[in-house]
């Protein structure tokens, strides 16, 4: 390789040594001159080449700023501006996602303030006009106590609002444990019975379930008696004196059906699942005590053991709810 060398080196200057002096210098002149222009549009262009990247990431950037789409964006050319400018649609995309997330938000909390508002307000007007009464007239013992009894069924009405709603946020914010257990059915339906059962001997309502006291099935005692439970305090409310509330619990596929079925106002099947949503309240159903959570309630609790609840009505003939548990 060292003899290679010398040989290349030797020929070279035994070139050069036949060239002229002066046509050598010219003709490095040449080059380097040519070089250096070479030089100049090469960093020329390359800084016009920067200057159009910038300037089209600067106006993609403006016109999704002001909401609009990039005309001068080709997603299919694999070119730098292209790529760039998908990833900042991404963002765009990504941002204006969690703009319209965070409006459904801020909607939701306003509409839930309101809807708190205005559970609040009628049992606060009451107790503050029964203070007022109470403190302005001299009343005979049995009008006090008369006055005084009213007072605390409205601060019953408060409480249970505010149990509801405590219920409601551990439901919604994800900290609502449940205790899953293999244990009877039959408890868990006796202590939702329970419940109502003084409600409904007020009116004369027939109350029956029939249910397999050996079945077992795993599920929270505790909670999914709190759901069944609403579901007949609201057969309850709306069925009449001396009608009808049943029970009966049986095999479905991978499930275990529990059917409430009551001789009530019954349900226009538009309204299925408007019911089950947050303070929804019927207009037949406004002159009936309720804030509009018990349905709600009974179906996130439900939700949560994986299991589901629908819905069979006709209206004026009663109606029919179905609490799925898995088996």
């Amino acid at each position: 390789m060292l003899l290679g060398l010398a040989f290349c080196a030797g020929m070279t200057g035994l070139f050069f040594s036949y060239i002229p002096q002066e046509l050598i210098r010219g003709f490095l002149f040449a080059f380097c001159g040519t070089a250096s222009i070479t030089t100049v549009f090469w960093a020329f262009w390359q800084r016009r080449q920067l200057s159009d990247f910038s300037n089209d990431i600067c106006e993609t950037v403006d016109i999704l700023m002001e909401g609009r789409e990039p005309k001068n964006f080709f997603p299919y050319e694999e070119t730098v501006i292209s790529k760039v400018q998908g990833k900042l649609l991404q963002y765009y995309e990504k941002m204006k996602e969690e703009q319209r997330q965070s409006r459904q938000d801020k909607q939701a909390i306003q509409e839930l303030v309101s809807d708190i508002s205005h559970q609040v307000k009628t049992p606060t007007a009451n107790i503050q006009m029964i203070t007022g009464i109470l403190n302005q007239h001299e009343l005979p013992r049995d009008k006090q106590q008369e006055f005084l009894n009213l007072m605390a069924v409205q601060i019953g009405k408060l409480d249970f609002l505010m149990q509801s709603l405590i219920k409601m946020s551990r439901l919604e914010t994800g900290i609502f444990v449940l205790h899953m257990e293999e244990t009877r059915l039959s408890d868990t339906i006796a202590g939702a019975m329970s419940m109502i059962l003084a409600e409904a001997e007020k009116k004369n309502i027939q109350l029956w379930a029939d249910c397999d006291s050996q079945l077992t099935v795993k599920h929270d005692p505790k909670w999914t008696a709190e759901a069944i439970g609403n579901i007949l305090d609201n057969a309850v409310k709306y069925t009449s004196e001396g009608g009808t509330i049943s029970i009966l619990v049986r095999p479905w596929q991978f499930y275990i059906r529990i059917d409430i079925s009551d001789t009530g106002i019954g349900i226009e099947q538009e309204n299925y699942n408007a019911i089950f949503q947050r303070f929804y309240r019927a207009e037949e159903a406004t002159a009936k005590e309720g804030v509009g959570l018990g349905l709600y309630l009974a179906r996130g609790i439900i939700v949560q053991q994986n299991g589901y609840i629908t819905v069979n009505s006709k209206k004026g003939k009663g109606s029919t709810f179905s609490v799925f548990l898995l088996s």
